[in-house]
């Protein structure tokens, strides 16, 4: 049964009532085909009226869809002779950051990412994507590695943030992040970032610092969530709404500010409602910012990449 946001809730009551017609002419000889059709035509244009319109706070719900995409969809129909590779050599292997050799439209690449799980046991598995020190030091062996062999690298950032237990802290959780960032931002390969639904304070900058950073129609990137932002300014979470369009945490606010390149666009609806359609047009996303960068030195890259940091923020 598909999930509907409270701001879908028009579009809930249509598709139920279609939902209805359907399984009282099941097997029967009453034609429904005209009454449906009209109920789906008003769901349709409701769901573009509410789409062309979202709030900031509304693209957030969106961007946290339970069925949006996540890692393994993406890498499942992207990614072809996928080898995962685990562990930081040094603790454990973290599963809410998943990485691996493979191809992406016959170029050899290293993806890694952020997996927040689709249902209740892989959600726990993969810690609903929020990294702890040993992930994150993973992705900086994964970086590494793809550097020494001259292979681009490919992130899918999706998550609220990075964990916040008192584990990560006591194995160095900030120390991890800070690392992974500089790994992100030394890599002499082009490395493509592209935020997928949430992208989350710095447990998502540290798989973003790239070259070119791409992003989801709907998804939102911030330094903190907006019920976070929304505790400390208002001291309630009911203030989320506001705190999101203060922030602005969008894609399209995100490209006016420079903080991002490329929005990419999502079918009516969001990715959720067409999974395959939003992976391919990630996929040609990326594979255009593969092709602009490749040629360029290890110097170059490094530099443009640097460059591209510290000009955020001074206009």
């Amino acid at each position: 049964m598909a999930t509907f946001l409270e701001f879908e809730k028009p579009i809930a009551e249509l598709q139920a009532r279609i939902d209805e017609l359907r399984d009282a002419a099941a097997g029967g000889e009453v034609d429904i085909d005209t009454e449906v059709a009209k109920l789906q035509a008003k769901s349709d244009k409701f769901l573009r009226d509410a789409y062309s319109r979202l709030t900031p706070w509304q693209k957030t719900l969106v961007a946290r869809h339970p069925e949006r995409p996540h890692f393994k969809h993406y890498v499942s129909r992207l990614i072809t002779d996928f080898m995962p590779l685990g562990g930081d050599r040094a603790f454990a292997d973290d599963a809410a950051i998943q990485g691996g050799l493979g191809r992406f439209r016959g170029q050899r690449v290293m993806v890694i990412g952020h997996e927040k799980g689709d249902d209740t046991a892989s959600r726990l598995k993969h810690n609903f994507g929020m990294g702890k020190p040993e992930g994150y030091r993973k992705a900086i062996r994964l970086v590494e590695l793809a550097d020494k062999f001259g292979i681009p690298v490919i992130t899918l950032v999706d998550t609220s943030g990075a964990f916040p237990g008192m584990e990560a802290e006591e194995r160095g959780q900030a120390e991890a992040i800070a690392r992974s960032t500089e790994a992100c931002l030394n890599a002499g390969v082009p490395l493509v970032a592209s935020i997928l639904g949430e992208g989350g304070s710095g447990g998502a900058v540290a798989l973003a610092a790239g070259n070119r950073v791409l992003m989801m129609e709907h998804a939102v990137y911030s330094v903190i969530s907006p019920e976070g932002c929304a505790s400390i300014l208002w001291r309630t979470a009911d203030k989320a709404p506001e705190a999101a369009e203060a922030m602005k945490v969008t894609a399209q606010h995100l490209k006016e500010l420079g903080v991002i390149d490329t929005i990419v666009p999502e079918p009516l609806g969001g990715a959720h409602r067409d999974r395959d359609a939003a992976i391919d047009a990630l996929g040609d996303a990326i594979e255009s910012a593969l092709k602009e960068l490749a040629g360029q030195s290890p110097d170059s890259l490094r530099q443009s990449r640097r460059a591209k940091f510290l000009a955020m923020g001074r206009a």
